[in-house]
């Protein structure tokens, strides 16, 4: 089991986001989009050693809306929120309110202004703020330049509110050029209770080398430890290149390392009077590469096999992870799609394991798709009290599924799932029901 902090799972969350989608304020303007989820789930599970079985259900409803944006507008706004209750009464309702911000744009378009809950994604996991933003766009002819300064309260990551005593602040430069080029530095000053928490420069770059070379990399900086306890450095690198060598063959190389430092809690002990051990201050270094090459053998039909190694901490030998798989649609003219993959894991006896994943899909009708799926390990999430997670690997674990999403008309979508996990000390059967409106 492995707790990992909010603010890394953030990170790993708005780096992603920020790889994918463009900013907005570096288009000339687009229209209002939004989506309206209700989901209902139930569980049945039974652990070893336990004659009783454990029932749990959940409602959750999410709410995403951004309004029009265009140079001229005089009021933009936009919300991204999710609430969770509970049948249980150890578990309270959850209200995770990631965005609600309301805005203006100055001098035709070129100053942006916005209050509230903003999610800065040129900023990762540090650009969660409750306050202001004020950010300068300027185009360049091929491309255009973004300067920005924000400030705030630091939100509370899953529940409303903010955390107390804790403050952000810092700006960013960012530049979207042509082909989806994007490059961004920023810096974040967390401050909690008169103490410097963290110092960090941040980067994050799209970069297209012609019409067969991709690359995506970020990185933070600290540049004092936390708290101002220990040395800063480099806490954060991710890499990831992409070659289209030939019509046929696509190259891959993914890299990966950081340290895991609990600032928050390191600087709570300071303004608690309570030491600081030194082993704290390093962190938990992880650390991951990965190659893979893809064949694209026919329309439709794709082979793939890769190579890597993963560190979990400064001290372990690297563990090797092999993956095989491919992929098809239409198979054979069927209209069959179908997904296999292998991960062998390499931990050395008795800790290696096999990673088997298999998925069928089919479209039935014009309106009807359904799948079924198999993997023999999980990873299950957990949330923790606190700003925390925990993830649970179990490798020799079954888990069976059957997936129906159905569209209704362009706007409304159904989906329900049921699925069975099973091994040695665990068993569960779990069904989920869900309804998408989406509202442009």
């Amino acid at each position: 089991m492995r707790r990992i902090r909010a603010s890394a799972l953030g990170l790993v969350v708005g780096l992603m986001a920020s790889a994918v989608w463009p900013g907005q304020a570096a288009a000339q303007g687009s229209g209002a989009w939004g989506r309206v989820s209700f989901f209902t789930s139930a569980s049945q599970s039974t652990a070893e050693g336990s004659d009783e079985d454990r029932s749990l259900a959940e409602l959750v409803t999410t709410l995403t809306y951004h309004s029009a944006v265009s140079p001229d507008s005089m009021l933009e706004f936009g919300v991204d929120g999710r609430f969770a209750g509970y049948t249980v009464e150890e578990r309270d309702p959850r209200v995770s309110l990631y965005e609600a911000w309301a805005g203006t744009r100055l001098l035709d378009g070129a100053l942006r202004l916005r209050a509230g809950n903003l999610w800065l994604t040129e900023l990762g996991g540090l650009g969660a703020v409750g306050g202001g933003l004020a950010e300068y766009g300027h185009d360049l002819g091929h491309g255009r330049l973004r300067v920005a300064a924000f400030g705030g309260l630091e939100p509370t990551p899953y529940e409303a509110g903010y955390v107390s005593d804790v403050t952000r602040c810092g700006g960013y430069v960012a530049f979207d050029g042509r082909g989806a080029l994007r490059s961004t530095l920023g810096y974040v000053l967390v401050r909690n209770g008169g103490l410097t928490e963290r110092s960090v420069l941040s980067t994050t770059n799209y970069l297209p080398v012609g019409p067969r070379v991709f690359v995506y990399q970020a990185a933070e900086v600290d540049l004092q430890g936390p708290g101002s306890q220990g040395d800063g450095g480099l806490s954060y690198f991710f890499v990831n290149g992409r070659v289209r060598a030939t019509q046929m063959v696509e190259l891959q190389g993914v890299y990966h390392r950081g340290r895991s430092v609990d600032a928050r809690t390191i600087t709570q002990d300071q303004l608690n009077g309570r030491p600081v051990p030194p082993s704290v201050l390093e962190g938990l270094l992880f650390e991951s590469w990965n190659g893979r090459v893809t064949l694209s053998l026919a329309r439709g039909l794709r082979l793939y096999g890769g190579y890597g190694q993963d560190r979990s901490d400064e001290t372990s030998d690297a563990v090797d992870r092999i993956n095989v798989g491919g992929s098809a649609s239409n198979l054979f003219g069927s209209g069959i799609d179908a997904t296999v993959s292998l991960y062998r894991m390499d931990r050395g006896q008795p800790g290696s394991y096999d990673s088997w994943y298999a998925s069928v899909g089919r479209s039935l009708g014009s309106r009807v798709y359904l799948t079924g799926d198999y993997t023999s390990s999980v990873s299950i999430v957990r949330f923790l009290d606190g700003d925390g997670i925990l993830i649970e690997s179990r490798p020799h674990t079954d888990r069976y599924s059957v997936t129906a999403i159905v569209n209704l008309t362009r706007a409304v979508s159904l989906l329900a799932t049921g699925e069975h996990t099973a091994d040695d000390s665990y068993d569960e059967n779990r069904l989920l029901a869900g309804l998408t409106y989406r509202l442009h």
